[in-house]
């Protein structure tokens, strides 16, 4: 059972303390946040933004509707404003709860009814798929609907669509500039939740996975602990600068660039969205010297020409998580990049508030691991049906990956059977993820033996698409899995059981499917039709057999995804 070489101080208090200190500790005027796009003159310093976290903290506590405890959901892409409400929310004893922002209104419908949200705020461009949600979730829009973007930087205050904008529940500064939070440092009070973030854990429709102070804050300190492994530290600490391009609804990019970046006192610049041009123009313009990828991204940086004509050479350190990579793209990217990079993978889950494995920044990664326990962190691997530790090393000895330590989650949101179906009583999170540890100490990441889909770093479950396709008169049965492609990404794709006479064909299904999904879930894998579904006695679907006959037969075929 490898334990974590390393441990750090965990302290007992409320996320805001721990990054703000108190309402009036001097944080400076360094900048916290900027525009990438008007770095100039859009930006927070670290005294103004806890000032406009304070704002709307305490304009929160004055609204009618809220109280300590309630959920706010913020249905947004990132900018300026995205790290102000995630900590007023904090700061004013609520719970942050982000949707995708490509969500169509069935799905942000079901996180508003599941997280009980008092307040929506939403994108002035999605405010249709905002009033909509509110209404399929008994919310009243002119109420609990809430107009949101930066232009609140420039004065902004107009509501639409009968809808107030959400500098009414922003409070004057003059007001707020001395509001104090909860510092929850009595014993026990650490363990509040802070966050809702939405997640399909091993199996199933999303479920909010509680995130608490304690998690937040251990997590922020054992992510730090590992630069600060590094002998030049300091120097390098100095000289960072961070691009967000990640979703900050995520909790990929909400813990790295929000707690992280402002903990380690690095400028962040945020991007409205991933655009990799954007990517590559910013870190040549900010001198980045950071990059923190998924999949996807990593290999357009190993393939991509125009990376050719930008200067990267402030980049001293890439990582890539959320999916496995292959060792090959890392090497690409080292070459291509040179000057000695090492590019490493870690691995997390929004169940262990982020990060759990990771590398010591020093060590040399020659292979596709994903690194060992971070500080107070403990794993093993675990035979599938969960009864013994595999204490036998090497790619032979394959099990489920098991994972406990103070970043682990509290729960899932209300629902104590998904909760003791995931972690034990002793705190064990069982992720779903096959693995094996080799003679170094080191995990790799080999399958899932959860169901998931990962598409650019976004879950998609199975069994919600299957439901959806079982809404069809035309589908007798269906059974949804992952196709790898070329990239290092899936595609989800139907295998299609049709009503008898049914003339259903795929284009059929995918039009179906299109209008009541995000993007990211369509079946861009395509639509297979079969005359049975494999499953097992007890009726569960066999997606493994589904995957590796249908990989096998497209290898013979020359077929690509």
């Amino acid at each position: 059972m490898p334990k974590s070489r390393w441990s750090t101080p965990i302290p007992d208090c409320s996320l805001p303390t721990f990054l703000f200190t108190s309402p009036t500790h001097p944080l400076g005027s360094k900048r916290a946040f900027s525009e990438a796009a008007r770095a100039d003159t859009h930006f927070l310093t670290r005294d103004q933004f806890r000032l406009w976290a304070q704002r709307f903290a305490l304009g929160l506590q004055r609204s009618k509707h809220f109280q300590k405890g309630d959920r706010i959901l913020l249905f947004s892409g990132n900018d300026l404003f995205v790290p102000v409400v995630f900590m007023g929310v904090l700061c004013a004893g609520g719970i942050f709860s982000g949707a995708n922002p490509t969500f169509v209104a069935r799905e942000l419908a079901h996180q508003l009814r599941d997280s009980g949200a008092t307040y929506l705020l939403c994108a002035d461009g999605s405010m249709d798929t905002g009033i909509e949600a509110a209404k399929l979730a008994g919310l009243d829009p002119s109420e609990r609907v809430f107009v949101y973007n930066a232009k609140i930087y420039d004065g902004h205050s107009e509501g639409v669509k009968g809808c107030r904008y959400w500098s009414d529940l922003v409070a004057p500064a003059e007001d707020a500039k001395s509001f104090q939070w909860d510092d929850l440092t009595s014993p026990g009070e650490s363990n509040t939740t802070l966050a809702l973030n939405y997640s399909s854990g091993t199996t199933g429709v999303p479920k909010g996975v509680e995130i608490t102070h304690k998690n937040y804050v251990s997590n922020t300190l054992q992510v730090a602990h590992i630069s600060k492994l590094q002998p030049d530290y300091e120097a390098r600490n100095a000289r960072s600068s961070w691009l967000c391009f990640l979703p900050l609804y995520h909790a990929y990019g909400q813990t790295y660039y929000v707690a992280n970046g402002f903990h380690r006192g690095i400028p962040v610049y945020v991007m409205p969205k991933f655009d990799f041009i954007q990517l590559l123009e910013y870190s040549q313009k900010f001198r980045v010297t950071d990059l923190t990828l998924v999949p996807p991204i990593a290999v357009l940086l190993a393939k991509h020409p125009a990376v050719e004509n930008y200067d990267l050479s402030a980049v001293e350190r890439i990582g890539c998580g959320a999916a496995p990579l292959g060792r090959d793209t890392s090497v690409q990217i080292e070459k291509r990049i040179g000057r000695g990079l090492n590019m490493k993978q870690g691995w997390g889950m929004t169940e262990c508030t982020c990060s759990l494995l990771g590398w010591d920044y020093d060590a040399i990664s020659t292979s596709a691991a994903v690194g060992e326990p971070i500080a107070n962190c403990e794993a093993k691997i675990m035979s599938e049906d969960g009864t013994h530790e595999i204490t036998t090393r090497g790619p032979s000895s394959v099990g489920e990956l098991w994972c406990r330590g103070p970043n682990v989650m509290k729960g899932y949101w209300r629902n104590p059977k998904a909760t003791a179906e995931t972690l034990t009583s002793d705190g064990w999170l069982k992720t779903g993820d096959i693995a094996y540890l080799d003679e170094q100490g080191m995990f790799f990441i080999v399958d899932r033996k959860k169901e998931l889909i990962k598409v650019k770093g976004n879950q998609v479950a199975p069994a919600e698409l299957e439901a959806l396709l079982l809404e069809h008169p035309g589908i007798l049965d269906a059974a949804v899995i992952g196709m790898p492609t070329e990239d290092g990404d899936e595609k989800p794709r139907a295998f299609i059981v049709r009503q008898g006479g049914a003339k259903l064909n795929e284009d059929e299904v995918k039009r179906f499917i299109d209008q009541k999904v995000t993007r990211y879930k369509r079946l861009a894998g395509g639509v297979e039709f079969v005359d049975v579904i494999p499953k097992n006695p007890s009726g569960k679907i066999l997606r493994r057999q589904l995957r590796d006959v249908t990989r096998e037969r497209m290898r013979r075929e020359g077929a690509r995804l």
